[in-house]
């Protein structure tokens, strides 16, 4: 259920270092090695360093938008929901879905409970995993984005918001893997 953005919790720090649009800048080339990052695994209770799937199996990152637990931003709802009831097709190709969000952990695990979600989600409420990759911000979260590491962790393909295309389909993603 996408909820109203007026709730409490929504202006936080994170929102205020968030407010001012930022369109992506990610000049990640394909075929390019993504930089390496580590964030707690909220669904797992575990750590993930993205550097560990490096030669074991392809990933794929999904940045998403998330204003605050139970405050879900209406293009990236439906998104977050279809990569969750598609999660066993990516793990029966062997493939692992990185789910990222700027809420932080005690709103994660909210997230988690809230949507039933199986695939990791990975909290980092400093933004640095965004703004590293350059997916851009505005209205209080970064963007969404989507990148398809191949086995060795380079860029096989990379989707970044737009008002005109907000987030890649799970069909879309899943031919990335062919």
């Amino acid at each position: 259920m996408v909820t109203s953005i007026a709730s409490s919790g929504l202006f936080n720090e994170r929102f205020f270092r968030n407010v001012l649009p930022i369109p992506a800048s990610n000049t990640l080339e394909l075929g390019q090695a993504t930089p390496d990052f580590q964030l707690p695994d909220i669904t797992n209770g575990t750590v993930v360093k993205l550097s560990d799937y490096r030669g074991k199996k392809p990933v794929l990152l999904a940045f998403t938008r998330i204003f605050t637990e139970k405050n879900y931003c209406p293009f990236c709802y439906p998104h977050i929901k279809s990569l969750n009831e598609n999660y066993e097709q990516f793990q029966n190709r062997g493939i692992e879905v990185l789910m990222i969000t700027s809420t932080n952990e005690r709103q994660s695990q909210i997230v988690v409970k809230d949507l039933s979600l199986k695939m990791p989600l990975l909290s980092d409420p400093t933004c640095q995993v965004f703004r590293t990759y350059q997916v851009g911000q505005a209205l209080g979260a970064p963007l969404p984005a989507q990148f398809v590491l191949d086995k060795q962790g380079k860029v096989s393909y990379k989707h970044l918001f737009s008002f005109l295309d907000h987030n890649a389909g799970v069909e879309k993603l899943l031919e990335q893997f062919k």
